[in-house]
């Protein structure tokens, strides 16, 4: 479990983008809440964001967003700026 403001258990962990896409679908429904690094060891992670709801990011630039937002990222947030709005939204969403 991850202490502080959100409770969290790990369901799963992968270090390529097709990893992380197969981990998901292994593990649909056990999951609410998905933390990608963009900048995985292969692949963008980007393919990962299909129907995700929001992305956490320290690359949020308006060109990042806009990746982001295409496959159906409904919102992104600055890593370096928006944590606490990041923290509130997944709270108040899940």
């Amino acid at each position: 479990m991850c202490s502080g403001y959100l409770q969290a258990e790990l369901v799963g962990a992968a270090l390529s983008e097709a990893e992380a896409v197969a981990c998901l679908q292994a593990n649909e429904e056990a999951w609410q809440l998905l933390v990608v690094d963009l900048l995985r060891k292969q692949g963008t992670g980007l393919g990962v964001l299909a129907g995700i709801m929001a992305a956490l990011t320290n690359a949020a630039s308006p060109d990042n967003r806009a990746e982001c937002v295409r496959p159906g990222v409904d919102t992104v947030f600055d890593k370096a700026a928006q944590v606490n709005e990041f923290l509130a939204y997944c709270a108040a969403e899940h």
